[in-house]
């Protein structure tokens, strides 16, 4: 269970408020900016906080119900607080969704590992899970990218998820995924294993955008490419942008236009120089604490075995999932909850 103060964030909502109300707050953009945040933040808990007390209203109500209706009501009882519990896990999941970028929308990317169509395979396998999940979730999908693998599966695709918190969500995803299993691809019926990485960054807003040099930029235009002309705009308006000084890739192609790819990937760009500043800084922070904390960029975060069993399971909070058709039909909520659970324990 999560434990909050209200009292505490309305006091500290209310100090900003007033801060923001005095003249010449908005001359120091930087210090706005981070006020501005923080204040958005304060309201989106509050808002949580005020539903989980509305929830735990309607469960005095429904005791009092019980106590005075007994039988007669105990079925219909017993449904309303699983239909209760339910709602007060959702809210409290939402209470662990506190950093910074967490109520973003999110931009997800995959890439297979080396071994060519077996890893293709697994990108567009993991694709089409992540495509159930934002469905189901009420999430809007956009393909902003998307290379279709030589023989089956893809190469590289990037999604933009929209909706709020898809962020905070996802976040937990990004690392490499590995999966087992007897090769539909060869013909000897062979056990082979595949690696795909997800990579997961929040869009940034207009005024949270990184400054970023046009001369240090590499733009090429292309032609869009997809699988059976699905989601992509085939004309020779997809953008590539390379940012020279630390190599960092983006591209586009979702749009109609030169101009519009262009600034759906400076986005991206603006959004991975951000978090490759970020993990600077963190990185400074740890060797000053003299801790070494475990890379989770390019580690294997989760596997899932379809031979000789089928388990599907998540190496940091050692969750286990032994139905690995729904995990991959897009049913990815436990993980994630047991994963903003593991996060908020460290």
């Amino acid at each position: 269970m999560i434990y909050f103060d209200k009292d505490e964030l309305e006091s500290e909502k209310a100090a900003i408020e007033k801060e923001m109300a005095q003249s010449g707050f908005w001359d120091d953009k930087e210090n706005a900016r981070h006020k501005s945040q923080r204040l958005d933040k304060l309201k989106k808990r509050l808002k949580v906080i005020s539903e989980l007390e509305e929830k735990f209203d309607e469960i005095e109500i429904y005791q009092q119900l019980a106590a005075e209706e007994g039988e007669n009501l105990r079925e219909e009882l017993e449904q309303s607080f699983s239909q209760l519990e339910k709602k007060l896990d959702n809210l409290e999941l939402k209470l662990r969704l506190n950093e910074p970028y967490d109520d973003h929308n999110a931009i997800l990317s995959i890439h297979p590992g080396a071994g060519g169509t077996e890893s293709q395979d697994w990108a567009e396998m993991l694709l089409r899970m992540y495509r159930r999940w934002a469905e189901s979730s009420g999430y809007q999908l956009e393909t902003l990218e998307f290379s279709a693998g030589d023989e089956a599966g893809v190469k590289s695709v990037t999604l933009l998820i929209s909706g709020d918190y898809a962020f905070g969500y996802l976040k937990g995803e990004r690392g490499v995924h590995r999966l087992v299993r007897i090769s539909p691809f060869d013909s000897s019926g062979r056990r082979h294993t595949s690696f795909a990485s997800v990579d997961v960054l929040p869009e940034l807003d207009d005024e949270l955008e990184v400054d970023i040099d046009e001369n240090d930029l590499r733009i090429e235009t292309y032609r869009a490419s997809g699988a059976g002309g699905q989601h992509v705009n085939k004309t020779d308006s997809a953008v590539r942008i390379t940012h020279q000084p630390t190599g960092v890739v983006v591209q586009c192609q979702s749009q109609r236009s030169q101009h519009k790819n262009k600034n759906v990937a400076m986005k991206i760009l603006s959004s991975k120089l951000l978090e490759l500043k970020e993990e600077a800084q963190a990185e400074k922070i740890e060797d000053l604490r003299g801790e070494h904390k475990e890379i989770a960029w390019g580690s294997q975060i989760r596997s899932y075995v379809l031979h000789p069993y089928n388990m599907i399971k998540d190496h940091r909070t050692d969750f286990e999932e032994g139905n690995v058709d729904k995990v991959l039909d897009g049913y990815l909520d436990e993980f994630i909850e047991e994963y903003l659970k593991y996060k908020s324990r460290q």
